[in-house]
């Protein structure tokens, strides 16, 4: 698969089976609903169809082209997207491609002024970021769809019109879908539609709402360069540097070879003037050198918005991604956010799909991804104002800032180059169940679970992957440690309609060598325990997306099955299901 040209990859339009000469209208009838019908084949719409693949939902993926994106465009990808990535079954080969890095450095003019590490403690099994070429991210995840039998692909099938039915939560509630392909327009059905059709998205178009927000006027042109360097895996960002004074400049590694270059250009700048190669090449050269050798792989210039939609739920359809928010692309927020959006909604979908959770557990997917995208708003505007300053006094203000940095901390906490993507901590979700014992550090309820080493019978591994894409409790302890009607009353939850799994980690080796017919893990560097602030007896319920939603100082089995229905959105007003939007 690593000769495959990703970037000139194209697919073929098949017909559909509702495709006949028959009227659209009498296939729409005489065939039941799809589950789900997922709008755009991206990484945000291919992670949510492979996420409910996995979790037995038959899905259909409908995408208006028949290639994957062209250009480095989203590069960069946060732990926790790797997280979510290996859960779905294409992380390590995402993880091998890429460029790993955790350190980012930050200069004024030619002197640097500080640097950080993302991830300065051991005992993680992913790095902070790795930067990899959106065409790959895409090619991986249709890689691993196409693997899934549950999930079909169509090419060259657009969506043109939209029609609602019902009431959400009701059996006739749906939404009919006509389609244009290159042999007609037909029509399908589907019991929820996800629309993750990018920042353009048609599908809002023909619902008839917007996104509202605030557009900066600058432009920034971004240069893929291919050549061979010296520069550490490290991301680097200028403030006024020498080769393009008054701007600012961010440099990535990728792989291949290849280099992003970001340059600010300025709201005067004309986005087609400078994405010619005689505008390019002096700008690169002033980087590298005037002797650098490169070659020019794609070139784009951009301006950009910071907003969202009021709601990311309208009646039967769910807004993902771009399509939902849109961020300025310092911090690496627009992926990152939209996969872990297709991770919040894949497991709620599929949990009212199956008659286990009701409708309104899909309305705190947009309460929960809205709260995730005003933070993620907030954190890039604060970047975009502080990197392009728009009055004389602010300009005054940040190079003060920087040129304080230097040597005084304090200076360091000011400088805003991008505050980099970290998972929003839902600690305001209806979903959680509040502490009721004391707990310090971040695992709190709403938190997305942190990673560390365990080991079982001489075999090293993590603690994620233990938690799979299920309720489950995290129990630190042997099962050996526990009340014996309460050990087969907590075991007996993995047996109910909606399991919650038990997870054992203890810190007596010995333990895991006699109960391998449970999920026993040994936390040989005490890390797991350190990070969940955990006590011999402390007990966490983990959302099917590794979300923290409750825990206490020991177990209590009743208080977890009442957490896991208050996870399911049993405790939220069905008064709060939006409107079905025509």
């Amino acid at each position: 698969m690593s000769s495959i040209d990703y970037q000139r990859l194209t697919f073929d339009y098949q017909p559909c089976a509702e495709q006949s000469s028959a009227a659209p209208e009498s296939h729409v009838s005489a065939q039941a609903p799809h589950p789900v019908i997922v709008v755009g084949a991206g990484p945000v719409g291919l992670a949510t169809a492979i996420d409910l693949a996995h979790q037995g939902v038959r899905v259909i993926v409908l995408d208006d082209d028949c290639t994957l994106s062209t250009g480095s465009r989203a590069i960069c990808f946060a732990k926790r997207t790797l997280d979510i990535f290996d859960r779905l079954g294409c992380g390590e080969r995402m993880v091998q491609k890429g460029v790993c890095w955790n350190v980012g450095r930050v200069f004024l003019r030619d002197q640097e002024v500080y640097n950080f590490d993302l991830l300065p403690d051991a005992g993680h099994h992913r790095p902070a970021f790795i930067n990899l070429q959106q065409y790959y991210v895409e090619g991986y995840l249709f890689e691993r769809a196409r693997e899934l039998p549950n999930i079909e692909i169509r090419w060259k099938n657009k969506v043109s019109g939209l029609v609602q039915h019902g009431t959400p939560g009701t059996p006739e509630a749906s939404v009919t879908l006509t389609i244009d392909t290159p042999d007609g327009a037909y029509q399908t059905t589907a019991r929820y539609v996800v629309a993750a059709d990018g920042s353009r998205s048609p599908v809002r178009k023909l619902i008839g709402v917007d996104s509202h927000g605030r557009t900066f006027k600058d432009r920034f042109l971004i240069a893929d360069v291919k050549m061979t360097a010296n520069f550490p895996a490290e991301r680097w960002f200028w403030f006024d540097p020498p080769f393009h004074p008054n701007q600012s400049v961010l440099l990535h590694r990728q792989p291949d070879n290849v280099w992003r270059i970001d340059f600010q250009l300025g709201w005067d700048a004309d986005p087609e003037a400078e994405k010619t190669p005689e505008r390019v090449i002096p700008r690169v050269q002033a980087l590298l050198g005037p002797d650098a050798e490169f070659t020019l792989e794609w070139v784009s210039v951009y301006t950009f918005s910071c907003l969202r939609m009021d709601s990311f739920r309208h009646g039967h359809v769910l807004f993902a991604g771009d399509s939902a928010h849109g961020v300025s692309p310092f911090g690496a927020r627009g992926a990152n956010s939209g996969v872990q959006d297709a991770e919040n909604l894949a497991w709620k979908l599929a949990m009212v799909l199956d008659d286990r959770a009701p409708d309104a557990l899909l309305d705190t997917y947009a309460r929960e991804r809205e709260f995730a995208a005003d933070e993620n708003i907030l954190n890039s505007t604060r970047a975009t104002d502080f990197i392009t300053p728009k009055s004389p006094v602010s300009r005054v203000f940040r190079d003060a800032v920087l040129t304080l940095a230097r040597d005084h901390a304090f200076a360091r906490q000011l400088v805003n180059s991008g505050r980099l993507s970290v998972p929003a901590v839902l600690h305001t979700s209806t979903l959680n169940t509040p502490d009721r014992d004391t707990f310090v550090g971040r695992m709190m309820p709403g938190a997305t679970c942190l990673d560390a080493p365990l080991s079982r019978n001489g075999q090293d591994g993590w603690l994620l992957p233990r938690l799979g894409g299920r309720f489950v409790a995290l129990v630190f302890g042997s099962p050996s440690s526990l009340d014996a009607a309460a050990l087969a009353a907590l075991l007996e939850m993995a047996n109910d309609r909606v399991p919650v799994m038990p997870v054992f980690v203890t810190s007596d080796v010995t333990q895991t060598a006699d109960e391998t017919d449970l999920s026993v893990w040994y936390d040989a560097q005490g890390l797991a325990a350190q990070r969940y602030d955990a006590t011999p007896g402390t007990v966490y319920l983990v959302r099917p997306d590794q979300h923290v939603c409750a825990r206490w100082r020991s177990l209590d089995v009743a208080a977890i099955a009442q957490a896991r229905e208050q996870a399911l959105g049993r405790a939220v007003s069905t008064q709060s299901a939006l409107p079905c939007a025509a």
